[in-house]
């Protein structure tokens, strides 16, 4: 029998969503052990029974890790009642899924959706400085100093806090790329508005060593051996 382990790590092994969703699903009631309600903080084994919304829970045997186009107008959910359209209306697959990291409603590109995780923490950890690349349009020309500021950090007024230094290319007259390594919300639509810039189109394009490219909206593949073990040192977990 396995050894105890936290309640939210167990939720994160079975590739439900990272240890802090978990431990805000254990906070909202909806796992339980054993019957009962389960608490945050709490420990596990193998012999309890764990659930969520009522739907027994087991640890994932086969580690399935995906790339993922998300469509425009599609949010990053899988409950919300609230949301038009959700992850869970237009991917299907055997193995349940979920997404390392999120796009807002309005932008498109690239997710990676796993039942690891590990992997899922990794990725949505920002203090890791993950690699994570965009192509940006915005409502009027772009000129030098745009760049130049938005290369060496901006400061967000509504967040009290200055992004850190980026890497960015211009590429046409109104795009350009933008290389993150922190996962502020809408950071990249909140840079440009204090430059006085409007995002028009955001897409991702690449996370750590993943690409979008090849795939069309709605579409997803299975990542190789080769691309899963050069994510897993990247993102600095084990491959195991």
């Amino acid at each position: 029998m396995r050894k105890e382990i936290r309640l939210n790590k167990y939720l994160s092994l079975c590739g439900v969503c990272s240890r802090r969703e978990a431990d805000r699903l254990i906070e909202q009631g909806r796992v339980s052990v054993n019957g009962k309600r389960a608490l945050r903080g709490q420990t596990v084994t193998d012999s309890d029974e764990i659930r969520l919304n009522g739907e027994i829970l087991r640890e994932q045997e086969k580690r399935a890790v995906l790339a993922f186009y998300k469509p425009t107008g599609v949010t990053c959910t899988e409950r919300d009642v609230h949301a038009e359209i959700k992850i869970t209306d237009i991917i299907s697959y055997p193995v349940r899924v979920t997404y390392a990291g999120r796009l807002d409603k309005d932008s498109e590109g690239l997710l990676l959706l796993t039942n690891d995780g590990a992997l899922i923490d990794a990725v949505m950890r920002g203090a890791n400085r993950h690699e994570k690349e965009y192509a940006v349009r915005v409502n009027r020309e772009i000129t030098p100093q745009f760049i130049t500021k938005m290369a060496g950090g901006i400061y967000l007024k509504e967040l009290n806090l200055t992004t850190r230094k980026c890497r960015v290319e211009q590429t046409g007259k109104y795009t350009f790329h933008i290389v993150l390594t922190q996962g502020v919300n809408r950071q990249i639509r909140r840079m440009c508005k204090a430059c006085g810039y409007q995002v028009t189109g955001l897409k991702r394009i690449r996370i750590m060593n993943i690409e979008l490219k090849g795939l069309c909206p709605g579409e997803y593949r299975e990542l190789s051996e080769e691309e899963i073990k050069e994510l897993y040192t990247k993102a600095e977990i084990s491959d195991g």
